[in-house]
């Protein structure tokens, strides 16, 4: 069983309230189940804390079907509602379920919006960040190395574990929304030094240089490693926040990959026996050209059309930067009568997208530039949408499958292009 330190045995005993008692016991109850030995302390937790579909609510009306009731009955796994006061955590809210402003043309009804706004003053009241993203290191929230965190979303653990250094494991609603509480999460996985070593080695043969290359490489490491860490070394050059960002929700989506080793590029990998902790151990991978081609026509598969209703970019949501990019590569153009162009990022970048003018840009071309979501968390796509062009891999994994249309993976200029012209004319470069 795990092992408590006084100040947690008296926030189990229910010195600190209820509430901070019922996220001790859930925690109690998950650090014995992974066979922990002790908790970490963490003040940097993100999560979405008691936020829900009315579905979810009406589930929960006899316990009043509000905010609350989610948060403790569902969060927390409590037999009981109680009142549930400010997070003691620093702690940050992930995606939302919608846009703010443009919720009617994503298809969202008012009884929706009004549990959206509902739940985000709940969230705000209780002392929790409404970042709503799935970067929250692009949203002001950046750990530094070696920190422990308590986070949700695959692409976001995988970019604090690889590219940070930070320490956490993917975790759930249930241990974030416990973690906001009693400030710990289980002493285990990527929380301890040996867990962090490389399994398998990956040899890249061939030049991975732009985002479209670091992306195609991303999932083909998830498809090889699996749920494991791979220590990567050869022709990967420019490395970048956005490479990594794309890499890494690749690799998460493929193979559930938590966590990476880039030698002589990812800060715990200044060699390759560092990254291994020793000798290199495991099988050895090779990226290689027929392996890139491979991929790419995977990515693929689900295409056959050539009309494409729908372009969606920002998967992880886009930097200012892809946002700046993508305002470049369309300005002066028009979005096709028979597409839509639809771009997701943070609140926090859309802000600065305004402040620059990309917004009016990308506005005037047709196009719209939304927060908070994206089509795979929201379900939410242009109506009548059959194919849709993307160049995130994790995207074109998941949207196809969740919304049952077809999926084209290509270079951003290559989706713009789809967006403005109504074709898809991408090829494998």
């Amino acid at each position: 069983m795990v092992a408590l330190t006084s100040a947690e045995q008296a926030m189990l005993q229910g010195d600190d309230g209820k509430a901070v008692q019922k996220a001790m016991e859930l925690l109690v109850r998950y650090a014995d189940a992974l066979g922990a030995e002790r908790f970490v302390e963490t003040n940097n937790v993100a999560g979405v804390p008691g936020s829900s579909p009315p579905w979810v609510k009406d589930y929960y009306a006899a316990d009043g079907g509000d905010y609350r009731a989610v948060f403790c009955r569902f969060d927390l796994d409590a037999d009981e509602v109680f009142d549930v006061p400010r997070m003691n955590a620093f702690s940050c809210h992930l995606q939302g379920g919608m846009d703010p402003q443009l919720w009617r043309e994503q298809g969202m009804d008012d009884a929706a919006h009004d549990n959206f706004v509902s739940d985000e003053g709940e969230v705000a009241g209780h002392g929790i960040q409404i970042l709503k993203t799935c970067t929250p290191y692009l949203a002001g929230n950046v750990p530094v190395m070696g920190e422990h965190c308590a986070w949700m979303e695959s692409s976001a653990v995988v970019f604090a574990n690889s590219v940070i250094g930070a320490r956490t494991n993917c975790e759930g609603r249930e241990s974030t929304s416990a973690a906001m509480l009693a400030k710990r999460i289980p002493d285990w996985g990527f929380h301890r030094d040996e867990y962090r070593k490389g399994h398998h080695a990956v040899e890249v043969q061939v030049p991975v240089d732009s985002i479209y290359e670091w992306g195609m490489l991303g999932y083909y490491v998830g498809d090889a490693v699996e749920d494991t860490i791979p220590v990567i070394t050869g022709e990967i050059s420019d490395p970048s926040l956005i490479r990594h960002k794309h890499f890494g929700a690749a690799a998460a989506s493929s193979g559930g990959v938590e966590m990476y080793h880039m030698v002589g590029i990812t800060p715990e990998a200044p060699s390759v026996e560092a990254a291994f902790g020793g000798a290199p151990r495991g099988e050895r991978f090779v990226y290689d050209q027929a392996a890139r081609a491979r991929i790419y026509e995977t990515l693929n598969s689900v295409g056959s059309c050539e009309d494409v209703d729908y372009v969606m970019l920002g998967c992880p949501h886009y930097s200012i930067e892809q946002i700046a990019q993508a305002a470049a590569m369309i300005d002066g153009r028009k979005v096709h009568e028979n597409s839509a162009l639809w771009i997701f990022t943070s609140r926090a970048v859309k802000a600065t997208a305004d402040a620059n003018g990309y917004t009016d840009i990308l506005r005037k071309a047709g196009a719209m530039l939304m927060t908070d979501t994206c089509s795979a968390i929201s379900q939410a796509i242009p109506k009548g949408t059959q194919v849709a062009a993307l160049d995130s891999a994790k995207q074109v994994h998941y949207l196809p499958a969740m919304m049952g249309i077809e999926g084209w993976y290509g270079t951003t200029q290559e989706c713009i292009d789809a967006a403005c012209t109504g074709k898809w004319k991408g090829r494998l470069q």
